[in-house]
């Protein structure tokens, strides 16, 4: 269920992303098809002394996963460019839970939720035509050149040959605070353990609308689908508070932890029906100063109540 108010700023964004994509009713307003899953995760014991967190000292943790497409139009064929999303709810000891989005890109392309906006009214559908009026997408990008990294990345997306061969990043920065208060910045990724496999458009156009879903459920008939979640340490200096901007590639980086996929869920809508929610943290673990971690989760509130009310 939802657990924020939502704002007046979240209101009129999730208002913009139905102008720009459409409404589908009880359906998310981004990520509206998905698969959920069971998984467990296994702590390599590296993160245990930056960071108190439960789930990344050394017991294994239960885990679901949402695998999910990005789009708003829940039939809109897997075997295009679009972003892809992994959702991870660690399910903690104590009953409690914390949660991990990522998406296929490493960079968002809004430093704040009021650029965010702009971009929305950006790619709104020219009558004429049907598509975004590229003039205004250029104008969006010269007003604000730290968008443009992540605009590209979502324009050459690859499309994966599964669900799990596919990277993912958490985009956010976000606190570890370790056993003597001691704070630092750090960026998650997931990779894949098959490494990445992509295909062709010619290959994605031969594809069932929904290959990823199918195509993972076979892959789990031979044996659980792996993951790594490798964490960028960061230095004084590097910008948490902006998820266009990624910090230097010759950050330290240390293995958190791997992620195993066993099964779908016995209980496929009760899992489908949460919030994945990247503000849902857990002690030893805190937020950035980054405005569009906060503001997500004030949009997926807003996100949550319509399709909950079948709208």
């Amino acid at each position: 269920m939802s657990e924020r108010t939502p704002t007046p700023l979240a209101i009129t964004a999730v208002d913009a992303i139905e102008r720009v994509s459409g409404t589908y009713p009880g359906h998310r307003r981004v990520h509206a098809r998905g698969l959920c899953f069971d998984a467990t995760f296994t702590p390599s014991g590296e993160a245990a002394s930056l960071t108190t967190a439960a789930h990344l000292q050394s017991a294994r943790t239960p885990v679901v996963v949402r695998f999910s497409n990005s789009n708003t139009n829940p039939t809109v064929p897997d075997g295009i460019r679009a972003g892809r999303g992994l959702a991870v709810r660690f399910l903690l000891p104590d009953d409690t839970s914390t949660d991990l989005v990522s998406v296929n890109i490493p960079v968002f392309f809004a430093a704040t939720p009021e650029q965010f906006l702009e971009l929305l009214d950006a790619l709104e559908k020219d009558p004429g035509t049907g598509a975004p009026d590229p003039k205004k997408v250029q104008a969006y990008t010269a007003a604000h050149p730290s968008a443009a990294a992540g605009l590209q990345e979502a324009a050459r997306m690859p499309i994966p040959v599964s669900y799990g061969t596919a990277r993912y990043w958490a985009i956010h920065a976000f606190v570890w605070v370790d056993p003597h208060g001691r704070r630092r910045p750090v960026r998650y990724r997931w990779e894949p353990d098959t490494g990445l496999q992509e295909l062709s458009e010619e290959e994605a156009a031969g594809k069932n609308p929904e290959y990823l879903a199918e195509e993972l459920l076979r892959r789990l008939v031979d044996g659980p689908v792996g993951f790594t979640l490798r964490v960028q340490l960061g230095q004084d200096g590097d910008p948490t508070d902006d998820p266009t901007k990624p910090w230097p590639a010759d950050r330290p980086e240390i293995v958190a932890g791997r992620l195993q996929i066993t099964a779908p869920v016995a209980d496929q809508d009760h899992w489908a029906a949460q919030v994945y929610d990247p503000t849902r943290i857990t002690p030893g673990i805190e937020l950035s100063d980054d405005p569009v971690l906060s503001f997500r989760s004030h949009a997926y509130s807003v996100s949550y109540e319509r399709r909950a009310d079948g709208k």
